[in-house]
């Protein structure tokens, strides 16, 4: 592949990362109007899209056959990414429950602090200090977008931040596997071990599996839209580009989930939030053509 051909590929995957991103700022919308607990929540989210997971993989195997056999190492990451995206999404789906969609969307989303940080110390990864520089501006960007609220509000950011850790894990697995195997596999296999991680967990809190049919169908619209759709895309995207890229240009969902919280809940923009939208988008135009 040729300087060109790898640039086309980049910019498609950037493409592919925000388009995805923005639709995945508006999974906040579905947790908040579910009835079930947050893991169940979290759980079905997993479980429901493993069917359309399940297809996209044998079409992809269809048009591209592989015989590639998987070693330990890929096994490992395929383990951790399904564990670390478990945590993630359950205990993001509990900071909702504490605080708004678009600041539990920004803290979650502070996973690029800690994907160049996990990079640097195990993966070797290098990074130039321009960057970085770009990454502190994407943040101011994000925190002038969410406004600091009360106590209770605190506990759910901290919530979020926390998921940001797993989040930032999660991200690594799965570009580390992406160089290697097909997204669809790739996004397939670690949804399975993400449903399996969570069965036990939703069971303990919920006490019950059981769901009503409208919360089912209100479920299954949410893992065809954010974890077949939303996700599938940005697993594709984190193919063609660099994890810390690809977490940075993931920055585009507390940005989304702001605009949904004021389509959809009433949450107005304030000056202040408008200009930190922009920023936000100005460091991921800098970043991709960095």
């Amino acid at each position: 592949m040729n300087a060109e051909e790898i640039k086309k590929e980049q910019v498609k995957g950037i493409l592919l990362l925000l388009v995805g991103a923005f639709m995945l700022g508006g999974s906040g919308i579905f947790v908040k109007i579910s009835d079930s607990s947050p893991s169940l929540i979290a759980f079905y989210r997993a479980l429901l899209a493993l069917p359309f997971l399940y297809i996209w993989m044998k079409y992809e195997e269809r048009l591209e056959p592989s015989d590639l056999t998987l070693d330990k190492r890929y096994f490992f990451f395929i383990f951790l990414g399904g564990i670390c995206f478990a945590l993630d999404m359950s205990i993001w789906n509990w900071s909702l429950s504490f605080t708004s969609l678009a600041s539990s969307t920004l803290m979650v989303n502070t996973a690029p602090v800690f994907v160049i940080v996990f990079g640097l110390v195990f993966l070797s990864y290098r990074i130039n200090i321009s960057f970085i520089a770009i990454l502190c501006l994407a943040m101011l960007g994000i925190f002038l977008v969410v406004q600091p609220g009360d106590e209770r509000a605190f506990f759910g950011d901290s919530l979020a931040l926390i998921a940001a850790v797993f989040y930032a894990g999660y991200i690594l697995s799965i570009k580390d596997l992406t160089n290697v195997i097909k997204p669809a596999k790739t996004l397939y296999y670690v949804t399975l071990v993400t449903s399996l991680c969570l069965l036990p967990l939703s069971f303990i809190e919920a006490g019950s599996l059981l769901i009503s049919y409208p919360e089912f169908i209100l479920l299954l619209i949410y893992a065809l839209f954010s974890q077949t759709i939303a996700q599938g895309l940005i697993t594709k995207g984190i193919s063609r580009v660099s994890a810390h890229l690809s977490s940075l240009v993931l920055l585009m969902q507390p940005v989304a989930a702001a605009l949904y919280g004021w389509l959809l809940l009433g949450e107005m923009f304030t000056p202040t939030q408008i200009i930190g939208g922009l920023i936000v988008l100005l460091a991921i135009y800098l970043a991709s053509r960095n």
